[in-house]
């Protein structure tokens, strides 16, 4: 059963599905299909656009630009060389040219009218370029099956294509446009564009583009550069910053010739390669130069913002501090005036001081941290709270204390806890009528 993505396949299609995928080796078929597709199942197109993407060489087989390079054909300083076919030579040979003239005449005026009429029956389906690497390729096999694999390396991708590579490399761009039908074309082939000195010139020097005129590529080309006869040859460069056709070969030219021809012409020409290049290599300069320009006034502008930056930081850094500070000044200060407000309600509620001449009163020395003594008397059945309270109540003392007794060495329980949820009175805690305590500062406990 077929895959789903072959479902709506014909029985062609299916086979050169197949094919491409073995002679591609990629696995999913519907890669293949795209493939295809994307080159209306031109089989030659999809495996030699897959192999250039193998190989690094950028894809051919695009459609050629809405708005293709144009070329300028109209440069009066062109250089334009046209083999004439040779004159009849003796009685014999100018009596059969005479002969052959009227219908040699006849034949092509007739033709003519014929396709000017059919032009306006049917439009020349070459004025449509469908497939324009197809025609390339096509031409190529054809050339290569007619006249062998010797000969100068075809660029295999559209004239547009080929346009651009020689402005961008800043080489000479040899076209040569093949007339099937001509007489000339046959033998020029063979002895002149194959012959192994020409091959070695173009291959070396210049790229090299061709096509039939019988291909809508190559019929577009024709209409381009306007050829007046066959076999044409047309020299393309950067010139005065516009692809311009500098040279022109018409006719029959022999091997020697040509290479003469092609070698004058791109002598002729190279002081304006030479100095497109250096303008380009200026321009490059420049561009390096303002790049770096550029990026020299970015790092600055980095640096100036990380400057900035850091100063809002420290600024910000510093104005957090401060109001750390003041935060901590505040809260002292609250801390503070809360303290003092404790110690004179503390105070306030302390309990009346008992008379000397009371026999239930404590007469106590307090030593306080400073080495400073402070005398008061409570009386016995007052519970150890309010020695602390009073203790508390002084400006002398400090926040956290406990209060010690020598004879025994002991903590006296002032203020409640686990263990004396209820702080003992004097009696109690076993004071005498006269005693000295010490204040043991906690502080910083």
């Amino acid at each position: 059963m077929a895959a789903p993505e072959e479902q709506d396949l014909t029985q062609e299609q299916t086979e050169k599905l197949l094919q491409f995928q073995d002679l591609t080796g990629i696995e999913s078929m519907e890669q293949c299909r795209l493939a295809l597709e994307q080159h209306n199942w031109n089989m030659e197109a999809a495996v030699q656009d897959r192999l250039n993407e193998q190989e690094g060489v950028p894809s051919v087989f695009n459609p050629p630009p809405a708005r293709p390079l144009q070329v300028n054909t109209a440069d009066h300083r062109i250089y334009s060389y046209v083999v004439s076919r040779p004159q009849p030579r003796g009685l014999l040979g100018w009596g059969y040219y005479l002969i052959m003239l009227p219908f040699r005449f006849t034949y092509y005026t007739i033709l003519d009218i014929f396709r000017f009429a059919l032009r306006f029956i049917r439009p020349d389906p070459r004025s449509r370029v469908t497939d324009p690497v197809g025609d390339i390729v096509s031409f190529m096999h054809s050339f290569e099956e007619k006249y062998g694999r010797a000969h100068p390396v075809f660029y295999q991708g559209t004239y547009s294509q080929a346009l651009n590579d020689a402005k961008r490399e800043l080489r000479f761009l040899l076209v040569y446009l093949h007339g099937d039908d001509h007489q000339d074309s046959d033998e020029f082939c063979r002895n002149a564009l194959c012959a192994p000195e020409v091959i070695s010139l173009i291959n070396s020097r210049m790229l090299f583009w061709a096509c039939s005129t019988n291909k809508p590529e190559g019929y577009r080309v024709s209409q381009a550069l306007r050829e007046n006869t066959y076999p044409f040859l047309a020299m393309i460069m950067l010139k005065d910053r516009r692809m311009t056709v500098v040279g022109r070969l018409e006719g029959l030219i022999q091997p020697d010739d040509l290479i003469n021809q092609l070698t004058f012409i791109m002598d002729a020409n190279q002081t304006y390669l030479v100095s497109e290049r250096l303008e380009r290599e200026e321009r490059n300069q420049t561009q390096v130069l303002r790049q770096q320009q550029d990026e020299a006034y970015l790092a600055s502008l980095r640096a100036d913002q990380e400057k900035e930056r850091k100063k809002r930081e420290e600024k910000e850094r510093k104005r957090r501090k401060e109001e750390e500070v003041q935060q901590q000044k505040l809260a002292e200060e609250r801390r503070r005036q809360n303290l003092q407000e404790e110690k004179e309600r503390k105070l306030e509620c302390l309990p009346p001081e008992p008379s000397p001449d009371d026999p239930e009163s404590v007469k106590i020395i307090f030593k306080l941290p400073n080495d400073s003594r402070v005398e008061r008397r409570f009386h016995f059945s007052q519970s150890l709270t309010v020695i602390h309270d009073f203790l508390f109540s002084l400006k002398e003392s400090p926040e956290k204390f406990q209060i010690e007794a020598n004879f025994p060495r002991r903590v006296l329980p002032c203020v409640p806890s686990e263990e004396w949820p209820n702080p003992p009175t004097l009696q109690e805690a076993g004071l005498s009528h006269t005693e000295v305590l010490f204040v043991q500062d906690l502080t910083d406990e």
